[in-house]
């Protein structure tokens, strides 16, 4: 039997559902990479209004971790895909980090939280030292609770920053202080506008060089970058250009397997926000990498990529949708809200191509399940399926 999906050309075509789904995976971490998903956060569609600020099902966010620990991924909590900027404040942040942080201890999970300045009011300009103090609170918060921290691209430092020297101080003086290496991380204005000109240049190679700076300045205390651009070349050039024993992970979502896979001298670690939905292929991949199999890793990992591009379209910040999209359909959770609203953010025939690119790869356990609700959602619509 067949679905009728909508097209972007306002026709329609006729889908027949997978019936070869990825069984389930358990197994430990990758050794031979790093392996880190950005996850989503699970909202709770019985709660109060927008207005009285995010809530969160805090039980099916932390099953949805579990679920990536046990297939031997890291979690990246509290990041851009967990709407960390865009529906997520920083009390709730905070709540998600304490209790993800407190979860992975419990299964021996590895986790890494974004830090980053987003208690500060938004509308005015904000000092340096009101920036560095934002900051230091969340990556105080965070090494409490145990975890690694990835210090996250500031929009208040990018409102305030005069020019490359403010982010010299800011980041040099957070990597002074902090209580173990932290991950640096860099994200392009494809996934959030108001980063436009980070590290005080608009010239990438500009900006590539005082991001570089920072990194020699202090390279005890930088255990790892995270690269967002969606530019493969310039990924392999500063990868190698780091100092001896800081790690790259890529962030680039529309060129990972050849990135994590390398060219036989250095090699991308990862922290992907795709990982989410394809997390059943991801770590296959690792495993095959871990037994020296390259081309069984691009075999698994480069078919993934078509339904990477599609989620991380243009405007590339509302990937999120697509991503609890999947994760509803596949049965994680029990319906298809978000915070904020940003169900909303993607049109149907959108999700129509997320919901078949997905269920051609076998990511979803249960494919009449999947079925069952996507044509669902399409009657929402008014869509006849």
């Amino acid at each position: 039997m067949s679905i009728r999906l909508p097209s972007a050309d306002g026709g329609f075509r006729l889908h027949r559902p997978n019936t070869d789904p990825y069984p389930p995976l358990t197994c430990g971490p990758a050794r031979s990479r790093a392996f880190y998903s950005a996850a989503h956060v699970v909202a709770d569609p019985l709660a109060a209004s927008a207005e009285a600020g995010p809530v969160v099902d805090w039980e099916a966010t932390l099953a949805f971790r579990r679920r990536l620990w046990a297939q031997g991924l890291g979690v990246a909590e509290a990041m851009d895909t967990a709407q960390r900027g865009m529906g997520l404040d920083w009390p709730t942040a905070a709540e998600l980090i304490r209790l993800s942080a407190a979860e992975a201890r419990a299964v021996g999970g590895r986790i890494v939280c974004g830090a980053s300045t987003d208690q500060l009011a938004a509308g005015r300009t904000h000092s340096l030292a009101e920036i560095t103090a934002a900051y230091e609170e969340q990556l105080a918060h965070t090494e409490a609770c145990g975890a690694g921290a990835v210090l996250m691209a500031s929009r208040a430092l990018a409102e305030a920053a005069r020019g490359p020297e403010d982010y010299l101080e800011v980041y040099g003086g957070l990597l002074r202080q902090s209580g173990r290496p932290v991950v640096l991380h860099w994200l392009g204005p494809m996934f959030d506008p108001a980063l436009a000109g980070y590290w005080g240049h608009a010239d990438l190679d500009a900006a590539t060089g005082v991001f570089l700076k920072i990194i020699a300045d202090c390279p005890e205390k930088v255990e790892g970058i995270k690269v967002s651009l969606l530019d493969a070349e310039r990924e392999v050039d500063i990868r190698r250009r780091l100092p001896a024993g800081v790690r790259c992970y890529t962030g680039d979502d529309h060129h990972y397997p050849e990135l994590i896979a390398g060219d036989g001298k250095l090699a991308s670690d990862a922290l992907l926000g795709t990982f989410d939905p394809i997390a059943p292929i991801a770590a296959r991949a690792a495993l095959a990498l871990d037994r020296g199999d390259t081309d069984g890793f691009r075999e698994l990992l480069d078919p993934t990529v078509p339904l990477s591009r599609h989620l991380f379209a243009p405007p590339t910040r509302f990937y999120k949708t697509g991503v609890v999209l999947l994760a509803w359909l596949a049965g994680y959770q029990q319906h298809f809200t978000m915070v904020g609203g940003l169900q909303s953010a993607r049109s149907l025939p959108h999700l129509a191509t997320a919901y078949e690119l997905a269920d051609g790869l076998g990511l979803f356990p249960d494919p009449e399940l999947a079925e069952d609700r996507m044509r669902r959602l399409l009657t929402v619509y008014g869509v006849s399926s």
